[in-house]
């Protein structure tokens, strides 16, 4: 059972598959690394794929202390793990709680990286919906204590930008919702209150978003409701960044949209392994709509 250690010393346990430039899977709350087998069964014809469970996911260590949780750890915890490969420099994909782990991944470890895939990545950001979130966040994490995780699975499986997963594919569906109810209800909330309603909003890192330098290709599913007016920031921001928007999609756009999430990201990739990444073409930010002149 591959495992890496972390420099507070937690075990991180990950799956991987194939072989040639690390290509690093990072899970959403709901999920775990069994999250990404649709995406390692097929790029593992092409990259060394590995899938790791979050700390706080088991086979995972569970830290009790919340002090060992949070943004910079979450972050921190993706370049733990690259660097048992071999210290990469590694593709990153990364959904929702994965997609902040991936971005924070740039700002702070941006050596460790050769691209960032970043989805699902918004919620609670934008300044008028942070209180809002936190007290959501607050509310699960007290759910998870009280409840359990099972109880807990069985409404936030279907929440808003879920829903869409149950109605293309319902068996899909039923085994996220599984996976779910197998958190670990300790490390499940104490990633709900220290890392999801912790975070800080990416508004109020935009600066440092100006400056990063690496390829980056944000996804949302345009029902994703969310996520979506934090993604054109982080577009209109972050200056080699691409926006892709799923039509009629959720939150799980790698589980609900498999063969069009792996096809949009095996272009970029390419891309970016082929130097043809770069920065936005700056005659596109005039404020003119057409070019013409006045």
């Amino acid at each position: 059972m591959p495992t890496t250690v972390t420099d507070d010393g937690v075990r991180l346990y990950y799956e991987e598959a194939g072989a040639g430039t690390p290509l690093v899977f990072v899970h959403e709350f709901g999920g775990d690394h069994r999250s990404w087998e649709p995406q390692l069964r097929h790029f593992a014809r092409r990259y060394r794929c590995v899938a790791f469970a979050a700390r706080g996911f088991p086979p995972s260590d569970v830290p009790d202390d919340p002090a060992r949780y949070g943004q910079h750890r979450a972050a921190d915890d993706v370049a733990a793990v690259i660097d048992a490969l071999g210290g990469g420099p590694a593709h990153v994909v990364g959904n929702s709680m994965g997609g902040f782990a991936t971005l924070h991944l740039g700002l702070r470890h941006p050596g460790r990286a050769r691209s960032l895939v970043v989805a699902g990545c918004g919620y609670g950001a934008h300044p008028d919906t942070t209180a809002r979130f936190r007290a959501e966040s607050e509310k699960i994490a007290a759910a998870f204590e009280s409840d359990g995780s099972a109880a807990v699975a069985d409404w936030y499986g279907l929440g808003p930008a879920r829903v869409q997963f149950e109605a293309k594919d319902p068996r899909g569906h039923a085994e996220h919702v599984r996976v779910l109810a197998e958190h670990d209800a300790t490390g499940a909330a104490l990633t709900m209150r220290n890392v999801q309603a912790a975070r800080p909003s990416l508004y109020d890192l935009r600066a440092e978003l100006a400056a990063l330098d690496l390829p980056v290709l944000v996804v949302a599913g345009d029902e994703d409701e969310g996520v979506l007016e934090t993604d054109l920031m982080l577009k209109r921001t972050i200056p080699r960044a691409g926006l892709a928007v799923l039509p009629r999609s959720g939150h799980l756009t790698n589980l609900e949209e498999p063969t069009l999430f792996n096809s949009l990201v095996e272009d970029f990739l390419a891309r970016v392994d082929a130097g043809r990444w770069d920065r936005r073409d700056p005659r596109s930010l005039s404020t003119s709509t057409t070019g013409a002149t006045t």
